[in-house]
């Protein structure tokens, strides 16, 4: 088989895109370390349940609405609940799942935090584009997350098992 090597063009398209990723994924946890104690992986747990009726996610559509897996949510939730942030509940429609709960206390930190997190994105991110280039940034990525989760089930990291059988 032969390497489809990137082009100079690809090639510093791949780079800019990795530079900007990992300072802006730095810019979030700085934020977010200081205003509120916690990682950007955190606060977009407390947010994506935030948004959820009831305030409510079985652990497995968490995990795939974050892209993240089983396991390390699991883990982010016990600290979170240790916080008081949220609270783990046995799942009503189904004995084997758990749901994550945001509490009173978690809202209260997610509304606190929150206007700070956004001004970090619009500084970090929007304030540097248009609103044509919002649009293309969208349809890039949606079609990247797309593609990537065409794939094969497990292939996509809520649904993988861990080392251990989990």
């Amino acid at each position: 088989m032969t390497t489809r090597w990137l082009t100079p063009e690809e090639q510093r398209a791949w780079r800019a895109y990795i530079g900007a990723a990992l300072l802006l994924e730095d810019a979030l946890d700085r934020q977010l370390q200081h205003d509120a104690g916690m990682p950007h992986m955190y606060y977009s747990i407390l947010s994506n349940l935030s948004e959820s009726p009831e305030r409510r996610l079985r652990m497995t559509d968490l995990a795939e609405r974050l892209k993240i897996t089983r396991s390390r949510l699991t883990y982010a939730v016990a600290r979170l609940e240790k916080d008081g942030l949220v609270r783990r509940e046995e799942c009503r429609w189904d004995k084997r799942g758990s749901v994550a709960a945001l509490t009173d206390e978690g809202m209260t930190v997610l509304e606190r935090t929150a206007p700070g997190h956004v001004a970090t994105v619009r500084a970090a991110l929007f304030d540097h584009l248009t609103p044509e280039q919002v649009g293309q940034l969208e349809e890039i990525f949606s079609g990247v997350t797309q593609a990537l989760q065409g794939g094969e089930p497990a292939d996509v990291p809520w649904l993988r098992r861990s080392c251990s059988g989990e």
